[in-house]
């Protein structure tokens, strides 16, 4: 895996030491995996994170039905989008 070097304003960082129970990088990783789905036009599926996932809640997601993704997906999209759309910014 490579590494790289990120720069960022010093209340930035002041902020994140906040939250020291934070993984940075996953953020900034899975942000980045975002942002050239959108380039791209594509999707880029992590499968260590599905696996976490199937492997703390016991379901597999090949064993959802489709249309009952689909639905809750758009939900949680949604809902994110509220949450990051309402979140305060320091000034």
């Amino acid at each position: 895996m490579a590494n790289i070097t990120l720069s960022i304003p010093d209340d930035i960082r002041e902020r994140m030491r906040k939250y020291p129970e934070i993984k940075w990088s996953e953020v900034v990783r899975r942000a980045i995996l975002e942002y050239l789905d959108e380039l791209t036009g594509s999707e880029t599926y992590d499968s260590s994170y599905y696996a976490e996932l199937a492997k703390r809640t016991g379901v597999r997601l090949e064993d959802i039905p489709l249309d009952k993704v689909e639905k809750h997906y758009r939900k949680m999209r949604d809902l994110e989008w509220k949450r990051h759309s309402t979140t305060r910014t320091s000034s």
